[in-house]
């Protein structure tokens, strides 16, 4: 951690947790961008409320044979893949900021120089939080329904904010190292598409032929659904809870410091 402390020449003019302070700074900085942008936000915002839309009320009775049922099933899987999507972004607008010369800019300012990466990434908590609060009040409104009250949807919350910011690390990384912010985009995309449709959000593993389904078993965002869905719906959770945890902890050890070294020889 501490090749992303101050440069030698500003450790005894700064004082401690500047680099707080400074990351906080650049996360208003960032939101700012967002809501001068508000296209930045069609991701959080209306594509959930789309998907939850098509799921239930052009698939759902085909699936399951009641919208009502399936939109009580695909909820926690909508909100979870919208969330996961949105990951990408970080990534993409690291890279352009980086081409643009936005970091040669920070470099000049008498910051951290870990700022500009830490206020990224918690400006990108705003983002999925959104994500999340669409996805459930566009399904109240629709008609699901909890059965955990306020805490349970308070700890799918913080599971599904959990996993997606570990997640953002690895976009991070590719946002890095890519030459090209379509690049990001394209492997970021690549890489979701069958995490998220090759898992059991949309429906049971049980369903599916025997290569898929064993696929499926293992794939850590059917835990991490399955986790979601226990805790909103009822449910075992233990297991997919735990399996969720460890492979959010698994990512963030490996990919925040491969985004960290990336980013140190970029910034």
């Amino acid at each position: 951690m501490t090749t992303l402390a101050l440069p030698p020449e500003r450790l005894d003019t700064e004082p401690p947790f500047a680099w707080l302070r400074h990351s906080l700074v650049l996360a208003g900085r960032s939101v700012t961008t967002m809501v001068r942008h508000p296209e930045q936000f069609f991701d959080v915002t209306l594509q959930p409320a789309l998907f939850l839309v098509i799921f239930v009320y052009v698939l759902g009775g085909a699936i399951s044979g009641s919208t009502h049922d399936y939109l009580q099933f695909v909820l926690p899987g909508i909100m979870l893949q919208t969330v996961l999507f949105s990951t990408v972004s970080i990534g993409v607008n690291l890279n352009t900021d980086i081409k643009e010369g936005v970091f040669d800019r920070f470099r000049s300012l008498p910051i951290a120089r870990s700022a500009p990466l830490i206020g990224a990434v918690i400006a990108e908590g705003m983002r999925y939080s959104i994500t999340i609060l669409v996805t459930l009040l566009m399904g109240f409104v629709m008609g699901y329904r909890t059965t955990s009250g306020l805490p349970g949807v308070l700890a799918a919350y913080l599971l599904a904010l959990g996993f997606a910011w570990s997640l953002c690390w690895i976009s991070v990384w590719l946002g890095m190292v890519a030459r090209e912010s379509g690049s990001v985009q394209g492997f970021g995309m690549l890489a979701m598409f069958p995490l998220t449709f090759g898992s059991s959000m949309f429906a049971s593993a049980d369903t599916m032929p025997g290569w898929l389904k064993a696929f499926v078993q293992v794939n850590p965002v059917t835990h991490l659904t399955d986790a979601l869905r226990g805790i909103l719906t009822g449910g075992p959770v233990a297991q997919d809870v735990f399996w969720s945890v460890v492979t959010a902890g698994a990512i963030l050890v490996i990919f925040a410091p491969l985004a960290v070294r990336a980013y140190l020889r970029k910034a």
